[in-house]
Order: C-alpha cells, then structure tokens, then sequence
C-alpha cells in the first residue's frame, strides 16, 4: 500500500515489484487491500495542527470521469499541506461554499488569510461562511494551490483515469494523507532536513501500519 499511494504507478506495476521481492500477490489484492485499510490508515496519521497564522490556498480542477466534467477543489496552507479535497459537479458558489464549510469543520479555526484564482465563487462563498476573514484574489499569488494538482495528475496518469466520483474521493482520502506524512515543509527543504523527516514519516507509515521495525 505504501508503494501505491507513495509513487506514481499502477497496480500491476506494485504487482511487478512485490514479485521482485518474493511477494506474490495479484495487482487485484493490492487493489483490494487498498480499498481496504487505506482510509482507516490515513485516519490514524497525525494531522497538522492548524493555526489562526496559517494562509489557505484553494484551488479546483477539472476530472473527467466517464466523459462527464467533475470539479476537484482542494485547500492548501503555506507550507503545501493538503488541507482538504472534495470532488464536486459544480464550479460556483455553493461549491465553493461546501469546501469552506468543511474546512472551518476540519480546522476547527480560521485562517488569518485565504488566497485564491479569480474566481468569483470564492468571493462570494467567504463571505457568508468568515467575511472577516482576509482575501487576495490573484492567479499569479495562487501557484502552491496550482502546483499542489500535479502529483494527482501523475497519478491519472498512472491509473488510467478514475472510474467514479466516488472512487476519486476514497483515492484521495489516502493519497493525500500519505503525501502530507512524506512530503517536507517549504520550510525545511535542506538536504539534511529532508532526509531526516522521511525516516520519521517511514516510522510513523510502519506504526500505523502495524509493521514491524
């Protein structure tokens, strides 16, 4: 499961490198152990706690899936951590407001800004949920937002597409949670850094996992 949701690539592709290893299991039972405990895991990953200082980026990108458009909005802090995602068949206010909802659910406080595209569903929705909240409305302020798709891009990519909403939703659920524990802070991208939060991040995935060191 860490190979699946960690990299870029397909299940016959986990398949193909449990088999190198001595591991014989069909690329389905991958399929099947993810469906499984991935959620369940990602639940018992710590989160970060949030803070009135952080600064939320929101985003929403297109997903075809079965030749219809859905939308992925998502929320990022400064540091790159995925807040929230929710997949959605709209792209407008009362979207936008349902991620906000559930973020100020998540968070349990507000931010001290939000930044977002030129969107005007972002404006409209923050001030009925946290009008006293700050917000700058810029496409070129927006990258950590736009730049947080990507990795999820790779991974369509690798999967071929999405079968469902429902099945985006539940990928997500995981994916996200596994790159915010391996993933560094913007802050700490020194070499040493780095390396010393993914042994921490390959300890804390083994605990919740229940694998043995």
């Amino acid at each position: 499961m860490w190979l699946y949701f960690r990299f870029p690539l397909s299940l016959r592709l986990v398949e193909e490198m449990l088999l190198e290893r001595g591991i014989v299991v069909s690329y389905e039972t991958v399929r099947r152990w993810a469906m499984k405990f991935g959620r369940d895991y990602a639940r018992r990953l710590k989160r970060k706690r949030a803070s009135r200082r952080d600064i939320w980026h929101l985003d929403e990108v297109v997903v075809t899936i079965g030749g219809k458009q859905h939308w992925l909005w998502r929320a990022v802090d400064q540091d790159g951590y995925i807040l929230d995602e929710i997949v959605q068949t709209r792209r407008d206010t009362e979207a936008a407001k349902r991620l906000l909802t559930r973020l100020l659910k998540k968070q349990g406080c507000p931010p001290r800004r939000m930044i977002t595209d030129k969107l005007g569903s972002y404006a409209a929705a923050r001030c009925q949920i946290m009008p006293a909240i700050e917000h700058r409305s810029h496409k070129g302020l927006n990258n950590r937002a736009e730049n947080s798709h990507l990795p999820l891009r790779r991974r369509e990519r690798a999967m071929q597409g999405f079968r469902s909403p429902g099945g985006l939703q539940r990928f997500i659920a995981v994916f996200s949670a596994v790159r915010n524990l391996f993933v560094p802070p913007r802050s700490r991208r020194s070499a040493l850094a780095t390396h010393l939060h993914r042994l921490n991040a390959v300890a804390q995935w083994k605990a919740v996992a229940g694998i043995a060191a």
